[in-house]
């Protein structure tokens, strides 16, 4: 019966030291995690926004798109692209994106669509609704749209519809709707809207 209480308490004693070691070489790990850290620079004040090149993807999709694809000329450094895309055929028809943070860190995006326009508006303005007014970017008239989420600058054309939306303010959006030029592959690109921009 001796026996069973002296087994008993080595049992213990060794639950006690497998539960001490665990903890002990877990502070070890995290000792070791924390001087790795330390080691390791870190810059704060880098840019988390990755700019991108988007020279590739723009001559393809004026290659082939049915319509004049849009992008910014002469847009200072501050304005950086951060997403682009091209589809030849989607529900909303062949649908060209160009993303960008502008200088105030707000995105704003061109998006362009030979498809049914309200509801490509609809879609890549989340459900913007039109403010019932211009603005005028380089003597030409831009619809005005306004949502939870993001506000528009809308053109129509024939065959096409540009929509310039974002986060940023109406004269970030009007910034890029002035600096967007429109061509095909083989074309020389003629501005979309360029000027100084400003509301009705």
């Amino acid at each position: 019966m001796g026996d069973d209480g002296t087994v008993a308490s080595t049992e213990n004693k060794r639950g006690r030291q497998t539960a001490r070691d665990m903890v002990l070489s877990l502070l070890v790990i995290l000792l070791g995690a924390g001087f790795v850290y330390l080691l390791v620079p870190h810059d704060d004040s880098l840019d988390p926004v990755r700019p991108i090149s988007y020279d590739v993807e723009l001559v393809t999709a004026r290659r082939a798109a049915p319509y004049p694809v849009a992008a910014p000329v002469g847009l200072p450094d501050t304005w950086r692209a951060t997403s682009v895309d091209y589809k030849r055929q989607s529900d909303l028809g062949a649908v060209w994106h160009l993303g960008f943070m502008d200088p105030d860190d707000q995105y704003a995006a061109v998006e362009q669509s030979d498809g049914q326009p309200e509801k490509f508006i609809g879609s890549v303005t989340h459900g913007a609704e039109p403010a019932d007014r211009t603005q005028t970017v380089g003597g030409e008239e831009w619809e005005r749209y306004e949502g939870a989420k993001y506000d528009a600058l809308v053109r129509r054309e024939s065959g096409v519809t540009t929509v310039v939306t974002g986060t940023a303010s109406f004269d970030s959006l009007a910034r890029l709707a002035a600096a967007l030029e429109a061509e095909r592959a083989g074309e020389s690109g003629e501005p979309l809207e360029t000027g100084a921009s400003g509301e009705d």
